[in-house]
Protein backbone atom coordinates (compact mmCIF):
# COMPACT_ATOMS: atom_id res chain seq x y z
CA UNK A 1 0.00 0.00 0.00
CA UNK A 2 1.11 3.49 -1.12
CA UNK A 3 1.26 5.83 2.14
CA UNK A 4 -2.29 7.76 0.04
CA UNK A 5 -3.69 4.56 0.09
CA UNK A 6 -3.26 4.23 4.07
CA UNK A 7 -4.77 8.12 4.16
CA UNK A 8 -7.59 6.98 2.55
CA UNK A 9 -8.18 3.65 4.86
CA UNK A 10 -7.57 5.95 7.89
CA UNK A 11 -10.19 8.49 6.54
CA UNK A 12 -12.94 5.47 7.06
CA UNK A 13 -11.85 4.86 10.74
CA UNK A 14 -11.67 8.38 12.46
CA UNK A 15 -14.38 7.41 14.43
CA UNK A 16 -12.27 4.94 16.42
CA UNK A 17 -9.98 7.68 17.68
CA UNK A 18 -13.18 9.95 18.92
CA UNK A 19 -15.07 7.61 21.27
CA UNK A 20 -15.46 8.16 24.64
CA UNK A 21 -14.24 4.46 25.23
CA UNK A 22 -10.46 5.42 23.70
CA UNK A 23 -7.59 5.61 25.92
CA UNK A 24 -6.11 9.06 26.01
CA UNK A 25 -3.49 7.77 27.91
CA UNK A 26 -1.97 5.54 25.53
CA UNK A 27 1.99 6.40 24.91
CA UNK A 28 1.86 9.46 26.96
CA UNK A 29 3.51 7.74 29.83
CA UNK A 30 5.95 6.85 26.99
CA UNK A 31 6.45 10.74 26.06
CA UNK A 32 7.19 11.47 29.37
CA UNK A 33 9.83 9.22 29.31
CA UNK A 34 11.46 10.70 25.96
CA UNK A 35 10.85 14.57 27.63
CA UNK A 36 13.04 13.63 30.76
CA UNK A 37 16.16 13.44 28.50
CA UNK A 38 15.55 16.53 26.89
CA UNK A 39 17.80 17.92 29.27
CA UNK A 40 19.53 15.80 31.47
CA UNK A 41 22.54 15.09 28.78
CA UNK A 42 22.43 18.60 27.15
CA UNK A 43 23.29 19.99 30.64
CA UNK A 44 25.64 16.93 30.93
CA UNK A 45 27.87 17.66 28.22
CA UNK A 46 27.73 21.94 29.37
CA UNK A 47 24.74 23.26 26.81
CA UNK A 48 21.00 23.45 27.96
CA UNK A 49 20.32 24.62 24.05
CA UNK A 50 18.47 27.71 25.47
CA UNK A 51 19.54 29.40 22.36
CA UNK A 52 17.23 27.21 20.50
CA UNK A 53 12.94 27.43 20.18
CA UNK A 54 10.87 24.55 21.39
CA UNK A 55 9.38 23.54 18.21
CA UNK A 56 7.89 19.85 18.26
CA UNK A 57 6.51 17.66 15.76
CA UNK A 58 4.08 15.08 15.74
CA UNK A 59 4.39 13.02 12.84
CA UNK A 60 0.87 10.85 11.72
CA UNK A 61 -0.31 13.25 14.80
CA UNK A 62 -4.23 11.67 14.06
CA UNK A 63 -6.82 13.65 15.27
CA UNK A 64 -6.82 13.54 19.29
CA UNK A 65 -4.13 16.34 20.34
CA UNK A 66 -2.52 13.99 23.12
CA UNK A 67 1.40 14.36 22.52
CA UNK A 68 0.12 17.89 21.18
CA UNK A 69 -1.17 19.10 24.74
CA UNK A 70 1.61 17.42 26.63
CA UNK A 71 4.25 19.51 24.47
CA UNK A 72 2.30 22.48 24.81
CA UNK A 73 2.48 21.68 29.03
CA UNK A 74 6.07 21.69 28.02
CA UNK A 75 6.31 25.15 26.43
CA UNK A 76 6.74 23.82 22.89
CA UNK A 77 5.52 25.23 19.88
CA UNK A 78 3.79 21.98 18.17
CA UNK A 79 3.26 21.88 14.60
CA UNK A 80 1.61 18.24 13.18
CA UNK A 81 1.86 16.23 9.99
CA UNK A 82 -0.63 13.21 8.75
CA UNK A 83 -2.02 11.61 6.07
CA UNK A 84 -5.11 11.96 6.47
CA UNK A 85 -7.26 14.25 5.69
CA UNK A 86 -10.09 13.60 7.44
CA UNK A 87 -7.82 13.10 10.72
CA UNK A 88 -6.37 16.68 10.27
CA UNK A 89 -10.13 18.13 10.09
CA UNK A 90 -10.32 17.16 13.83
CA UNK A 91 -7.00 17.98 14.64
CA UNK A 92 -7.59 21.63 13.42
CA UNK A 93 -10.93 21.89 14.97
CA UNK A 94 -9.50 21.03 18.38
CA UNK A 95 -6.30 22.93 18.07
CA UNK A 96 -7.09 25.69 15.92
CA UNK A 97 -3.76 27.58 16.72
CA UNK A 98 -1.36 25.49 15.67
CA UNK A 99 0.07 24.18 12.40
CA UNK A 100 -1.27 21.07 10.99
CA UNK A 101 0.51 19.89 7.13
CA UNK A 102 -1.40 17.41 4.96
CA UNK A 103 1.67 14.98 2.99
CA UNK A 104 3.59 11.96 2.92
CA UNK A 105 6.04 12.69 5.76
CA UNK A 106 8.83 10.23 3.45
CA UNK A 107 8.40 13.43 0.76
CA UNK A 108 7.44 16.49 2.99
CA UNK A 109 10.15 18.97 3.03
CA UNK A 110 10.09 19.55 6.97
CA UNK A 111 10.46 23.54 7.29
CA UNK A 112 12.08 23.45 10.54
CA UNK A 113 14.95 21.70 12.48
CA UNK A 114 12.93 20.37 15.69
CA UNK A 115 13.88 19.74 19.60
CA UNK A 116 11.20 17.10 20.10
CA UNK A 117 9.78 14.86 17.12
CA UNK A 118 7.37 12.04 17.89
CA UNK A 119 6.15 9.30 15.57
CA UNK A 120 3.90 6.89 17.56
CA UNK A 121 2.39 4.10 16.69
CA UNK A 122 2.63 5.43 12.77
CA UNK A 123 6.11 4.73 11.46
CA UNK A 124 4.87 1.00 10.76
CA UNK A 125 2.73 2.40 7.97
CA UNK A 126 5.43 3.65 6.07
CA UNK A 127 6.54 1.00 2.85
CA UNK A 128 9.36 -1.29 4.38
CA UNK A 129 11.67 0.14 1.32
CA UNK A 130 10.98 3.75 2.83
CA UNK A 131 11.38 3.29 6.47
CA UNK A 132 15.58 3.56 6.30
CA UNK A 133 15.22 6.66 4.85
CA UNK A 134 12.56 8.29 6.59
CA UNK A 135 14.40 7.42 10.42
CA UNK A 136 17.31 9.37 8.81
CA UNK A 137 15.66 12.04 7.66
CA UNK A 138 13.84 12.40 10.98
CA UNK A 139 16.92 12.14 12.78
CA UNK A 140 18.51 14.46 10.68
CA UNK A 141 15.50 17.05 11.82
CA UNK A 142 16.49 17.06 14.72
CA UNK A 143 18.40 20.42 16.54
CA UNK A 144 21.68 18.92 18.46
CA UNK A 145 20.37 17.31 21.39
CA UNK A 146 17.05 17.62 20.48
CA UNK A 147 14.58 13.96 21.03
CA UNK A 148 13.37 11.66 19.49
CA UNK A 149 10.40 9.04 20.26
CA UNK A 150 8.60 6.34 17.86
CA UNK A 151 7.11 3.03 18.22
CA UNK A 152 7.77 0.42 15.87
CA UNK A 153 7.35 -3.00 15.73
CA UNK A 154 10.18 -5.03 17.32
CA UNK A 155 10.58 -7.92 15.10
CA UNK A 156 14.04 -9.51 14.72
CA UNK A 157 14.15 -9.68 10.62
CA UNK A 158 12.31 -7.09 8.17
CA UNK A 159 9.11 -7.83 7.07
CA UNK A 160 5.75 -6.17 5.76
CA UNK A 161 2.40 -6.98 5.91
CA UNK A 162 -1.72 -6.22 5.49
CA UNK A 163 -4.65 -6.99 7.58
CA UNK A 164 -7.93 -5.93 8.13
CA UNK A 165 -8.43 -5.72 11.91
CA UNK A 166 -9.25 -2.15 11.77
CA UNK A 167 -11.89 -2.85 9.19
CA UNK A 168 -9.83 -1.30 5.80
CA UNK A 169 -6.94 -3.07 4.78
CA UNK A 170 -3.93 -1.54 6.45
CA UNK A 171 -0.20 -1.85 5.55
CA UNK A 172 2.66 -2.58 8.36
CA UNK A 173 6.22 -2.97 7.97
CA UNK A 174 8.92 -2.92 10.87
CA UNK A 175 13.07 -2.79 9.73
CA UNK A 176 13.66 -4.93 12.70
CA UNK A 177 14.96 -3.90 15.78
CA UNK A 178 18.79 -4.36 14.75
CA UNK A 179 17.48 -2.14 11.48
CA UNK A 180 16.24 0.64 13.78
CA UNK A 181 19.63 0.36 15.86
CA UNK A 182 21.89 1.03 12.54
CA UNK A 183 19.99 3.55 10.88
CA UNK A 184 19.94 5.13 14.52
CA UNK A 185 23.85 5.24 14.91
CA UNK A 186 24.52 6.04 11.13
CA UNK A 187 22.32 9.42 11.62
CA UNK A 188 24.52 10.69 14.20
CA UNK A 189 22.24 9.86 17.12
CA UNK A 190 22.26 7.88 20.60
CA UNK A 191 20.04 5.50 21.98
CA UNK A 192 18.45 6.57 25.29
CA UNK A 193 15.65 4.51 25.67
CA UNK A 194 14.31 0.92 24.02
CA UNK A 195 11.41 -0.87 25.73
CA UNK A 196 8.99 -3.35 24.41
CA UNK A 197 6.51 -2.19 26.97
CA UNK A 198 3.26 -4.16 25.34
CA UNK A 199 5.06 -7.48 26.22
CA UNK A 200 3.91 -10.32 24.71
CA UNK A 201 2.93 -8.17 22.10
CA UNK A 202 6.46 -6.58 20.14
CA UNK A 203 5.09 -3.12 20.51
CA UNK A 204 8.27 -1.50 21.04
CA UNK A 205 9.37 2.30 21.62
CA UNK A 206 12.58 3.89 20.93
CA UNK A 207 13.85 7.46 22.70
CA UNK A 208 17.12 8.52 20.64
CA UNK A 209 18.92 12.37 20.92
CA UNK A 210 20.87 13.66 18.35
CA UNK A 211 24.48 13.91 19.25
CA UNK A 212 25.47 17.66 20.42
CA UNK A 213 28.65 18.64 18.59
CA UNK A 214 31.96 18.59 21.01
CA UNK A 215 33.73 21.88 21.74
Amino acid sequence: MTPAETGLAYDQITQRWTRPEFNRSNGIAQHKVALSFLDVFTSEQGSSRTDQPRIGLDVGCGCTGRFIELLHDNEFVVEGIDISNEMLALARGRHPNNTFYFGDICTFDLPHQYRFISAWDCLWHVPLHSQAALVTKLCNALQPGGIFIFSCGGVDEPGEHTNTTMGPEVYYASLGINGYIRHIVEADCIIRHIEYEQLPEFHTYFVVQKAIPQK
